[in-house]
């Protein structure tokens, strides 16, 4: 008997996470309104369910194992090396934050530029290496050089300074992780915190509107948006920081294959250890695909989802939201043990038994989760209640009802313009719930489809660029990669450009069809008392 008591101590915070949410379930029920309600609402409970992923999979060292063995499979020649980076930093900033994503690709990318510039003084008597055979940049980079003060990563041995087209591909890799950062966090809804803005702010605005923004129709519309600012972004820096001749940049011709090695090396060592996957990384990675697997057939819109089917309200509508989702898989990281269950001696107090730690645990989470933006998100949910019931949203759409004249794409121009301005000097989060209530009421006044603009918005908060200031990742090559402001403001000036013109071209393309932009909605009518029909047919937007 004594044994068993012991055994559901070791074992007690599971019973807690177990049976405590079940306790509380009448609380809802007791108190049905306040203005807390808001800071709760279903957004924020899938910020915290897809934080507790990002958490657990940053926790257990997931993401660095990925990133490695996808660097191992691309190579080191100077553009697929940039591209490499790219690739592996956009697709891990879509489900862990892009903070955490450039603090650890940053320092894999030193390491292997570190190397490489080892190698061009080991081989063949101080030969150059040809990975680092790069053509001379564009003419504006010639006069270059580095004031600012920031300390190079200097080699362990350091025997030579770095040439001018090491530091020039330094610079260029540090950017392309801190820019891949930011447009890879817009592909998923939990990528970045201002795609949950939006959810939040339309489910609060419009409540009529059927769930038009969740994890699929996001991904639909994003994920392409994200793939060609990429690869555009891509472009850019290799012309920028390695030349016109792609030839020489893809080492087509190259004899000199086995001078890589030492490279691949460097990342294979890294690799190695982190030795094989154990039981915590490989529930972690079951999770993970479970969850992204649930989110994409909830409810995807082309067939009946497993919502749909099994949680389906009076309209078919699913009940389960994608926050649902996120917090169940979030509850189910507290329960699973991090190791083959079983009871273990504790070696601090030797009689006693000890239960594994749980995949994640209340410290590790208290330790990462960013609750001032929780806190934020539910402030600007509020605000927008606010603003709704005292009727400051309708006075706002009656003084921005001379819009009504101005075309429809150029609208959505110059809000692109203007978000990517602002958001180089403000947060993101705060750039988003301070412009969505304005542009939704400004929509409803003239009577355009909501969406069309603030989906420009949206993603145009993610494009700070130019600014080390603008975005942690900034901040974070800025301290690592031999920069200036103005080799980060030019970089990033034509990239806010391109970044602009692939919304529009997202906006005005797959963007109708995915969210039905052809007609004003019903659903964005029931909010406001007037509709100008004066205003151009949207139906004239299809593409």
């Amino acid at each position: 008997m004594a044994s068993c008591w012991q055994g559901l101590w070791a074992y007690r915070s599971y019973l807690i996470v177990l049976f405590l949410p079940i306790i509380l379930l009448p609380l809802p029920i007791l108190i049905p309104s306040k203005v807390s309600i808001e800071y709760l609402k279903d957004t924020n409970i899938l910020f915290i369910g897809g934080l507790m992923m990002a958490i657990s999979v940053e926790h257990w060292n997931l993401h660095k194992r990925i990133a490695l063995r996808a660097l191992l499979i691309i190579g080191v020649q100077p553009a697929l090396l940039m591209l490499g980076f790219m690739l592996v930093t956009a697709f891990l900033s879509m489900w862990i934050s892009n903070t955490a994503t450039s603090a650890m690709m940053v320092p894999i990318a030193h390491a292997v530029l570190e190397e490489l510039h080892n190698t061009r003084i080991d081989i063949q008597g101080g030969s150059d290496n040809p990975t680092f055979e790069l053509q001379d940049p564009s003419p504006q980079k010639e006069g270059t050089k580095l004031e600012n003060g920031q300390v190079t990563p200097a080699p362990s041995e350091p025997r030579t300074e770095w040439t001018k087209k090491e530091l020039c591909f330094t610079q260029g890799m540090s950017l392309c992780v801190a820019y891949s950062a930011s447009i890879g966090g817009i592909a998923t809804l939990t990528g970045t915190t201002p795609n949950l803005v939006i959810q939040g702010q339309m489910n609060s605005i419009f409540p009529a509107n059927p769930n038009i923004i969740n994890f699929a129709s996001w991904f639909g519309f994003a994920f392409p948006t994200m793939v060609i600012l990429l690869l555009l972004s891509w472009l850019w820096l290799q012309i920028l920081f390695l030349g016109f001749n792609f030839k020489k940049n893809f080492g087509i011709g190259d004899q000199g294959k086995e001078k890589k090695q030492a490279a691949l090396q460097v990342i294979r060592v890294q690799h190695n250890q982190l030795g094989p996957m154990n039981f915590a990384e490989k529930a972690v990675t079951a999770l993970f695909i479970i969850l992204v697997v649930l989110w994409f057939t909830r409810e995807p819109g082309f067939f009946p989802g497993w919502g749909n089917v099994a949680f389906a309200n009076s309209k078919g509508e699913s009940m389960a939201s994608d926050g649902t989702v996120a917090i169940f898989i979030g509850v189910i990281l507290f329960i699973v043990p991090s190791k083959i269950p079983g009871l273990t001696q504790d070696p601090e107090n030797p009689g006693k038994l000890k239960a594994p730690p749980a995949l994640l645990t209340w410290k590790t989470m208290n330790e990462k989760m960013p609750w001032n933006i929780l806190l934020l998100l539910g402030g600007g949910f509020a605000l927008a209640k606010g603003s709704e019931k005292s009727g400051l949203s309708e006075w706002v759409g009656d003084k921005l009802s001379p819009l009504q004249h101005v075309p429809p794409p150029a609208t959505a121009l110059i809000i692109c313009l203007l978000i990517a301005t602002f958001t180089e000097c403000i947060s993101n989060v705060a750039t988003t719930t301070l412009f969505l209530p304005i542009l939704a009421s400004m929509a409803q006044a003239i009577c355009l489809h909501p969406l069309y603009v603030m989906l420009p918005c949206t993603l145009a908060a993610s494009l700070a660029f130019m600014l080390p200031v603008a975005t942690p990742p900034n901040a974070i090559v800025f301290s690592f990669g031999n920069l200036r402001v103005i080799d980060m403001a030019r970089a990033g000036f034509l990239l806010n450009i391109i970044g602009v013109l692939v919304i529009m071209l997202a906006i005005n393309s797959w963007g109708f069809p995915i969210f039905d932009l052809y007609t004003f909605p019903s659903w964005a009518q029931s909010n406001i008392t007037q509709c100008f029909p004066s205003q151009p047919d949207p139906t004239t937007l299809s593409p």
